[in-house]
């Protein structure tokens, strides 16, 4: 910002005192857009970090973005990896980290990893894939496999009833379900195949459940509010 100097004669002081008058007036209409300038900025978080894609949490709201797609509020992801994305907001650049933890002496992995954060409710809420269908996962180590809907099941074209008719013990009581392998689960960068799994009646789960026969085959590890997802081969 300029600011103007004045030299006061006699003939000069009506001229001057106009000047300082318009300078003060803009001055307090710089000030008073400053708090609407920074409402209008999105709260951006990064929550989970794969190669190419990361899940972000714009004001409140969990989306999946792959590189170079704009959410609905303008946030624009200009690259991702397993440690970093780099966002576009109202024309400025970003780069966002999971944790502080994970700083710039950051090596990439030798295997593939993904790094989960944990939600405001204390879960750890990831985006994945079941026979290249996109899902939402609810990691749940109490759960000894995957478990999906009959909804999302269909979604991935998942032929559930020709699997093992068995019952299924939930915190709502026991439901009839079917026992299938699912083709692959994709989750971040990791991609396991013939994943055992069941597919619930009734509706549920409301979100698909990333169980043990999926997490019992990778490496997993708490640091922090992270949770660590990386594939053993």
């Amino acid at each position: 910002m300029m600011f103007k100097l004045c030299r006061i004669g006699r003939w000069q002081r009506q001229k001057c005192a106009g000047d300082r008058r318009v300078w003060w007036r803009r001055l307090g209409l710089v000030l008073l857009l400053l708090p609407l300038l920074a409402a209008a900025m999105p709260r951006v978080l990064a929550v989970a970090l794969f190669e190419g894609k990361a899940m972000l949490e714009i004001d409140g709201r969990r989306q999946l973005l792959a590189v170079g797609q704009t959410a609905p509020e303008g946030v624009r992801l200009l690259a991702a990896s397993s440690s970093e994305a780099v966002v576009e907001i109202n024309g400025r650049r970003q780069a966002l980290r999971l944790s502080s933890q994970v700083g710039g002496s950051y090596a990439a992995p030798a295997r593939r990893q993904v790094q989960i954060a944990r939600d405001g409710q204390g879960r750890f809420i990831t985006s994945g894939s079941v026979n290249g269908s996109v899902m939402t996962f609810l990691v749940d180590t109490g759960a000894n496999v995957v478990a999906l809907s009959e909804h999302d099941a269909r979604r991935a074209g998942v032929d559930y009833k020709r699997g093992l008719r068995v019952a299924v013990n939930t915190a709502a009581g026991t439901v009839p379900g079917y026992r299938v392998t699912l083709a692959r689960v994709d989750v971040g960068g990791i991609s396991l195949p013939n994943v055992t799994a069941v597919v619930l009646e009734g509706g549920g789960p409301g979100m698909p459940l990333l169980g043990m026969s999926f997490l019992g085959r990778v490496n997993m590890r708490q640091q922090g509010t992270l949770l660590i997802l990386e594939q053993l081969h």
